[in-house]
C-alpha cells in the first residue's frame, strides 16, 4: 500500500513499505534547498568526532582575512563577524576583485588568508590565492570542489560535500561553506584555549532549525506573492545579520531580476533612505537577535515618513508596524542563521517563480564548474 504526505509543499514524500521515496521540486533550485538538512548531517559526521572538530589548520594565526566573490564573500563576511566573537580573532572580508586590485597587504606569520569558492574554479579568487603565494602567505581554501585549481593550490583545505550543485543560484553550497567556515572559527578557538564545548554541541540543532524552516514553506509562498507586486525592494539588517541582506538581495535579484538594494539599517538612514520616495517600494528588514531601540526608531521613522511596507524575518516584535513578519523559534543566533538563510532562500525560489522567471538559468548568468 502507497502512503503520501506533503511536508512542506513542494516535496512530496512517499512511504512504501517503510522506505521513504522522496520526490522533491521540480526545479534544480527547489531540489537543492530541500538537500541541505542532510548536507549540514554529512558535514557534522565528516568533521567532528567527540567534541573535536577535524580541521587542519596552521598555528600562531592572530588575524584572519577571508577572500571571496558573491555569495561566498556574503559567507566570508559573516565568518569575519564568527572569528571576532568566538575565537576573539581580529578578521576581515574582502572581494576578491578588491584584493587583486592592492598594491600591498598584510604579510606575516600570524595571518591566515581564506578563499572561499563554490567551484574552487572561480578566476579572480583563484587568481587573489596566487597573489598571496607568491608572497609566501598560509592560505587555507573552503570549497565544495576536490580537485579543482584552488584545492590544489591551497596549503590548507576544506571540502563542503554539497554535491554537485545545478541551479546557477548558489543555495546549498552556501549553506555548506556557512557551516565548513563556522567548523574553522571553532577549531581556530580551540586552538586558542577557549571553551567551545557547549558551541560544538549547538551545531547538532541545525538539522531542526533548518527542518523549521521548510516547515514555513506555505507562510513564505505567502511573502513571495506580496513581494512580487514591488519593483522597488530595499533588504536592510543590523550587526551579522547584514551578511544575510546581502545575500537576499542577491538571490532575489538574480533569480527574478527584481530592484533589490541592501543596507546596514543606520546606514540607510543617511540618504539612502531616498530611494523610498519610489512608488511600489518595500522594506524588508532581516533579524537574528533581539531588535535594538535604534533599530526600532529607525523603522518607525520611515514608516512615517515614507510609509512603506515593511516585512520582517526573525524575531517577532510589536514595536514596529509590519506586515508580514516570519520567525523561527531558536534562542541561538548562530544556529538560526542557516533557518533563515533557508527562507531566504525559498523566498526568492517562489518570488522567481511567481514571476514566470527561469530561476535554473537566469538570463545572462553562468556557473563556473557545478
Amino acid at each position: 500500500m502507497l502512503r503520501m504526505t506533503l511536508r512542506p509543499k513542494n516535496l512530496l514524500i512517499c512511504k512504501e513499505n517503510n522506505m521513504p521515496l522522496i520526490k522533491r521540486d521540480k526545479t534544480s533550485m527547489g531540489q537543492e534547498i530541500f538537500e541541505q538538512k542532510d548536507i549540514v548531517q554529512t558535514i557534522l559526521d565528516t568533521y567532528i568526532d567527540n567534541g573535536s572538530i577535524n580541521i587542519e589548520i596552521p598555528n600562531k594565526i592572530n588575524r584572519v582575512v577571508l577572500v571571496a566573490s558573491g555569495s561566498s564573500y556574503h559567507c566570508a563576511r559573516y565568518a569575519a563577524e564568527l572569528f571576532g566573537l568566538i575565537a576573539n580573532l581580529d578578521a576581515r572580508a574582502i572581494y576578491s576583485s578588491e584584493f587583486l586590485l592592492k598594491s600591498a597587504f598584510e604579510n606575516s606569520e600570524d595571518v591566515l588568508y581564506v578563499f572561499i569558492t563554490q567551484s574552487g574554479e572561480t578566476t579572480d579568487t583563484n587568481s587573489a590565492l596566487e597573489k598571496a603565494k607568491e608572497c609566501g602567505i598560509k592560505t587555507l581554501c573552503i570549497t565544495n570542489k576536490e580537485d579543482s585549481t584552488i584545492w590544489n593550490a591551497a596549503q590548507y583545505k576544506i571540502l563542503c560535500h554539497a554535491g554537485e550543485e545545478k541551479s546557477i543560484a548558489a543555495t546549498k553550497s552556501l549553506t555548506s561553506q556557512l557551516l565548513c567556515a563556522l567548523l574553522l572559527v571553532l577549531k581556530m578557538a580551540q586552538s586558542r584555549g577557549i571553551e567551545v564545548s557547549d558551541r560544538i554541541r549547538d551545531l547538532n540543532d541545525i538539522t531542526d532549525i533548518i527542518d523549521q524552516a521548510y516547515q514555513m514553506h506555505s507562510k513564505i509562498k505567502e511573502l513571495a506573492r506580496f513581494i512580487s507586486n514591488y519593483k522597488n525592494i530595499v533588504i536592510s539588517a543590523d550587526g551579522s545579520s547584514y551578511a544575510l541582506a546581502k545575500e537576499a538581495s542577491l538571490k532575489i535579484k538574480e533569480t527574478s531580476y527584481l530592484n533589490t538594494h541592501s543596507y546596514i539599517l543606520g546606514e540607510f538612514m543617511h540618504g539612502h533612505v531616498a530611494l523610498l520616495n519610489n512608488k511600489k517600494s518595500l522594506l524588508l528588514y532581516i533579524l537574528n537577535d533581539d531588535i535594538t531601540y535604534t533599530a526600532i526608531k529607525n523603522l518607525n521613522k520611515i514608516k512615517e515618513n515614507y510609509n512603506p511596507p515593511i516585512c520582517v524575518i526573525g524575531d517577532r516584535t510589536n514595536q514596529i508596524k509590519s506586515a508580514y513578519n516570519l520567525n523561527i523559534d531558536c534562542q541561538k543566533p548562530i544556529v538560526k542563521t542557516f533557518g533563515l538563510l533557508v527562507i531566504i532562500q525559498l523566498l526568492a525560489l517562489e518570488i522567481a517563480l511567481k514571476l514566470g522567471k527561469n530561476v535554473d538559468k537566469p538570463h545572462g548568468l553562468n556557473k563556473v564548474v557545478k
